[in-house]
């Protein structure tokens, strides 16, 4: 499958889908192994994990409130355990161990899918790429689950390559200038930042658009 081909719109389907298949890549990860740096980033792997449960808490909150939110994030106190470490409004108890972080990510993925199905489809919460809707919600979700479980894949020393048609889904919706014809997942890689094309150099940055297509 290529970019080029027809796509659906993102939905909560696609984040419950992508959650599921992290968690059931992160249960055959080595218990002891979670301290281990995360691909090319500056945390480690519990705290990578951590991290993608609070943005996907963090982008449900966005679409819930009565009177949108539109010129900044919801008000929720961040911190980080160290310096130099994530800042996140959501962790896990490390007493609970690796289990517990999974029923973190777990939970987070399905505030997500439920806010996307039960808010309006024009209802428009702020993301500082873009304010969106829920199908961008869900596409960013989806997206930052595909590309840190390429991290934390690394680090763990995991097999992990989502499905094509849903990292096609989620380029159509966030990356409109992505190159087109190449595989999506070789693709979602590039646009982020963490892998190179056939003629193309690895970005040292990159953004998505996150505003409705609609």
């Amino acid at each position: 499958m290529s970019q080029s081909t027809p796509v659906s719109p993102v939905t909560a389907a696609d984040v419950d889908l992508s959650v599921a298949l992290a968690l059931e890549t992160l249960r055959e990860a080595d218990p002891t192994g979670w301290d281990a740096p995360a691909g090319p980033l500056e945390w480690d792997c519990w705290e990578t994990a951590e991290h993608l449960a609070d943005d996907l808490f963090c982008y449900a909150a966005q679409l819930t409130t009565a009177q949108p939110q539109l010129h900044g994030y919801i008000p929720f106190e961040i911190s980080a355990r160290r310096e130099g470490g994530p800042r996140n409004a959501v962790a896990a108890d490390r007493k609970a161990g690796p289990d517990g972080l999974l029923q973190v990510l777990d939970t987070s993925g399905g505030l997500l899918s439920a806010v996307v199905r039960a808010t309006p489809a024009g209802r428009l919460g702020y993301h500082p790429f873009g304010v969106s809707d829920p199908e961008g919600f869900a596409a960013m979700g989806v997206v930052e689950v595909l590309v840190h479980l390429d991290d934390l894949a690394r680090g763990l020393g995991l097999r992990w390559r989502p499905p094509a048609d849903l990292c096609g889904r989620v380029l159509t919706r966030l990356f409109p200038d992505a190159p087109t014809g190449t595989e999506p997942w070789p693709t979602l890689l590039w646009a982020t930042g963490r892998g190179e094309l056939p003629g193309r150099a690895r970005l040292t940055s990159w953004r998505w658009d996150s505003r409705p297509r609609r």
